[in-house]
C-alpha cells in the first residue's frame, strides 16, 4: 500500500493524461490494496489481481502459500522448511514450480537446469508484509510471457513505500519464532524501505528441522508507480534438516510414526542475493518500463527418498548442489494510438534477455559426505525472445488482444563426461489472441487461444548417455509447445459481487521432464488437459468479505495419438498423469468490523489424485481449516493469534507411489509415501506500527 499522499499524486496524474489499462490497474491496485474489479481491464477470465488488504487476510503456514490466492491453485510441501514449494494447478503436479512462471519484483524466480528439478522455484526469501501486489494469469495467452508460463503466472511486486514502519515478534508451538522490523522513510528526494526478517521452526517432526532464516530487503525509489524508478537489494540465508515423504506401510505397521523419518541426516541450505533495478515512464502517448537484474543462488540439498534399495550398506541419501548467478534485462514500450470515441488501441513491443551461470552436480552420499560421483556440470544457458502485442477496443462491447513472441535458447553443457557435453539451441515462435466482448450489465465474455512453452534442462539438449546406467539415449528438445484455448465469462452484476468462470484445454507435445534424483532426462508422451475453473468474491458489507474457488481438471497421456480422448474407455487405461491435480476448492470468510476485533477463517480441499498410470493407486484428500483472530490493543498496536489445522486432521500434505526399500527388507516394495500435514498449531503475534 502507498501512503495518501501517493494517492493524491496519482490522482493528479489521471487528470491531466491518458493511461494505458495496464497502468490504470497498477495504480489503481496500489492505492486500494484490496482486490479490484476486473471488467474492463482483465483479457480472461483466468486473470486477476490482490492487493496488499487481500493478502495480508490470507492465513499462510509458509510464505510460498501466498500464491494460494491465484485461484485453483495449491502450494504443498514434501520435505524440510527451507525446500521449495510443491505446487499443484490445472491438472498439473507442477513440481518445484514447472509450468508455473514466479516473478517477485521483475526478477524471475524459476531456476532453469536446476540441480533438484527444472524451475524450481524457492519464495522462503518472500517477505509476505513488503508485497503490495500479487497478478495472476492463467494459460498461456499472453506474448508477453514465456518460460514456464502455460499452466499460470504469479507475479508478486513489493511496495516502494509502507502505511507505517511496523515491528513484529510472533511466537508459536513447535519451537516457531519470527521477528520482523519493517519501514520506509523519505530520503534525498526519495524513499527508502527496509526491512530485516529472522525467524525459526522446528515442525512437529521427530528430529526438529530446525529451519533458521535470515532475510533482508533494501530499496530506494524515486516517483510514483509508473512515473519513476527504484534499485533493490535482497538477501537471504536458510539451513535446515529434513523429515521426508515416508513409507506409508512402516507407519501402518507401528515400525514408524506420522512425524517420525527414515534418514535422520536429509536437510539443506539456501542462499539468495539480488540487485535488480525497475525504471518506468508512463504519459499521454506511451508507457515504457525496463527492468534488470543480477541473482546469485546457492543450494546444498541432501535427500534420501529410497532409502537401501540401491545401496543396502550406505544408504541411497544423494546430494544436490546448484549454484549460479543469473543475470537479465525486460523492456517494453507502448504506444497509444488511434484514440477516438469508438476506437483505442494500444501497441506493445518488448524483449527480455536471460543468462544462467550454473554450476550443480549429482553425488551419492553418507550422512551428508560424499562417497561417489553420478555427475558434475557447468551450465551456460541464454535465451532471447522479442515479443509484439495489440491491445484494441473495437467499440463500447468488443475488444481484442493478439501478439506473437519469439524465443531463442541456447544451452552449452560441460561436464565430467565428454559424450553428455556440448552445444545445443533451439527457438519457437508462440501466437496468441483473446477476445473480450462486454462489459454489458456488468458481464464480459472472453475467448483465449494461445501457445507457450516450457524449456527442459540443458542437460537433456546435449546428452547421450545415462549417467547412471551408462545406456544410449537420444537428446531432447530444448523447447516443448503447449496449446491452449479457453472460454470465461465474468461478471459483477450482483452488487458486490465478483464472479468468474473459466472452461479450458491445454495440450503438450511432450511431458519431458529433467529427474534431478537420476541425473537424466525423462521423455514422456502428449499430453491433455481439459477443466472449469470457478472464482466469486463477495463483499456483502464494509466489514465483511466472502470467497470461494473451485476447480476441476482431467489430465491424461495422448499416447503418440491425439484421438485417443474419443474413446473413454479401453484406451484410457494407462494414461492417467500421476500426481496430475483433479480438484481443488478454497473457502474463505474474513470480519473486520470497525471496532478492535476481526478474524477470518479459511477452509481448504485438496483433492484425491492418481499416483499411477493406470489408476489403480490413488492418494486420498486433504481437508483443513485454518484461522485467525486479532485484536486491537491500541492505534498502532495489535495482537493476532493464527491457528492451523483447527480440526488436527490427519492428512497428507504430498503422497507418492515408487518402489523403496528399509533396512532389514528383503526385497524392494512398491508403497505409497507421503508427507504428512501438520497438526494443529498456535503462533501468537505483536505487531507494532508507528
Amino acid at each position: 500500500m502507498i501512503l495518501r499522499p501517493i494517492a493524491c499524486a496519482l490522482a493528479a496524474l489521471f487528470a491531466t493524461s491518458t493511461v494505458h489499462a495496464d497502468d490504470f490497474q497498477l495504480q489503481r491496485v496500489l492505492v486500494e490494496g484490496a482486490r479490484a474489479s476486473q471488467l474492463g481491464i482483465a483479457d480472461s477470465a483466468g486473470a486477476g489481481s490482490a492487493g496488499a488488504k487481500d493478502l495480508a487476510g490470507r492465513i499462510a503456514y509458509r510464505p510460498g502459500e501466498l500464491l494460494e490466492v491465484t485461484p485453483g491453485l495449491i502450494a504443498s510441501q514434501h520435505s524440510g522448511e527451507g525446500k521449495a514449494n510443491q505446487f499443484y494447478l490445472r491438472g498439473f503436479n507442477l513440481d518445484h514450480g514447472t509450468d508455473l512462471a514466479t516473478w517477485v519484483d521483475g526478477m524471475p524466480v524459476n531456476q532453469r537446469s536446476h540441480a533438484h528439478g527444472q524451475g524450481w522455484t524457492d519464495l522462503n526469501f518472500l517477505i509476505p508484509e513488503l508485497v503490495g501486489r500479487l497478478d495472476y494469469r492463467k494459460g498461456p495467452y499472453s506474448a508477453r510471457e514465456g518460460d514456464f508460463s502455460s499452466a499460470g503466472v504469479a507475479s508478486l511486486t513489493y511496495a516502494n513505500r509502507l502505511v507505517k514502519n511496523l515491528a513484529s515478534a510472533t511466537v508459536g508451538q513447535d519451537g516457531y519464532r519470527r521477528a520482523l522490523v519493517a519501514g520506509s522513510s523519505e530520503v534525498t528526494g526519495g524513499s527508502l524501505l527496509y526491512a530485516l526478517e529472522a525467524m525459526h521452526n522446528d515442525g512437529p517432526w521427530t528430529r526438529p528441522d530446525d529451519y533458521r532464516k535470515l532475510n533482508a530487503v533494501l530499496r530506494f525509489s524515486q516517483g510514483y508507480a509508473n512515473n519513476g524508478w527504484s534499485v533493490t537489494a535482497m538477501g537471504y540465508r536458510g539451513d535446515w534438516d529434513s523429515t521426508d515423504q515416508i513409507p506409508l506401510r512402516a507407519v501402518r505397521d507401528g515400525h514408524l510414526g506420522r512425524y517420525d523419518l527414515v534418514d535422520d541426516s536429509d536437510g539443506g541450505e539456501a542462499r539468495r542475493f539480488s540487485l535488480s533495478g525497475i525504471w518506468r515512464r508512463t504519459d499521454a502517448d506511451s508507457a515504457s518500463k525496463v527492468s534488470a537484474y543480477a541473482i546469485r543462488n546457492q543450494l546444498a540439498l541432501f535427500s534420501n527418498f529410497t532409502y537401501f534399495l540401491n545401496d543396502p550398506v550406505n544408504g541411497d541419501q544423494f546430494a544436490q548442489p546448484d549454484r549460479r548467478v543469473t543475470t537479465g534485462v525486460d523492456a517494453t514500450h507502448t504506444w497509444h494510438m488511434h484514440r477516438t470515441e469508438t476506437l483505442s488501441s494500444d501497441l506493445t513491443v518488448g524483449f527480455q534477455v536471460q543468462n544462467d551461470n550454473i554450476f550443480n552436480g549429482l553425488y551419492d552420499t553418507r550422512r551428508r559426505q560424499r562417497i561417489a560421483t553420478t555427475r558434475e556440470d557447468h551450465i551456460v544457458e541464454t535465451s532471447g525472445a522479442v515479443f509484439i502485442e495489440s491491445a484494441t477496443r473495437w467499440s463500447d462491447a468488443l475488444r481484442t488482444v493478439a501478439g506473437v513472441r519469439a524465443s531463442n535458447y541456447r544451452f552449452r553443457v560441460d561436464g565430467d563426461r565428454p559424450e553428455n557435453a556440448g552445444k545445443a539451441h533451439d527457438t519457437l515462435v508462440t501466437p496468441t489472441l483473446n477476445i473480450v466482448y462486454g462489459p454489458w450489465a456488468s458481464t464480459e465474455l472472453y475467448a483465449n487461444y494461445g501457445h507457450g512453452f516450457h524449456s527442459n534442462d540443458a542437460r537433456g539438449t546435449v546428452a547421450t548417455v545415462d549417467p547412471k546406467t551408462l545406456d544410449a539415449v537420444d537428446p531432447t528438445p530444448g523447447l516443448v509447445r503447449s496449446r491452449g484455448v479457453e472460454f470465461g465469462v465474468r461478471t459483477e452484476a450482483i452488487p458486490k459481487m465478483q464472479t468468474s468462470l473459466a472452461v479450458y484445454r491445454l495440450d503438450f507435445d511432450s511431458e519431458l521432464t529433467y529427474i534431478g534424483d537420476a541425473g537424466n532426462t525423462e521423455a514422456g508422451d502428449p499430453s491433455r488437459r481439459y477443466g472449469i475453473e470457478f472464482s466469486n468474491y463477495y463483499r456483502p458489507l464494509k466489514w465483511l468479505s466472502i470467497d470461494l474457488d473451485a476447480a476441476w481438471a482431467r489430465a491424461r497421456s495422448r499416447g503418440g495419438n491425439p484421438d485417443g480422448d474419443r474413446d473413454a474407455g479401453r484406451r484410457d487405461a494407462g494414461r492417467r498423469i500421476p500426481g496430475a491435480i483433479e480438484g481443488v476448492a478454497q473457502l474463505g470468510v474474513t470480519v473486520d468490523p470497525n471496532g478492535p476485533w476481526s478474524g477470518s477463517l479459511r477452509l481448504r480441499w485438496f483433492g484425491p489424485r492418481p499416483l499411477v498410470e493406470d489408476n489403480s493407486v490413488r492418494s486420498n484428500s486433504s481437508l483443513t481449516l485454518n484461522g485467525r483472530i486479532g485484536y486491537r490493543l491500541a492505534n498502532d498496536l495489535r495482537l493476532e493469534l493464527e491457528a492451523f489445522n483447527l480440526t488436527n486432521r490427519r492428512a497428507s500434505a504430498i503422497d507418492y507411489f515408487y518402489e523403496s526399500q528399509l533396512q532389514g527388507e528383503a526385497e524392494p516394495v512398491a508403497d505409497v509415501h507421503f508427507h504428512p500435514i501438520e497438526p494443529r498449531s498456535l503462533r501468537l503475534t505483536l505487531v507494532k506500527q508507528w
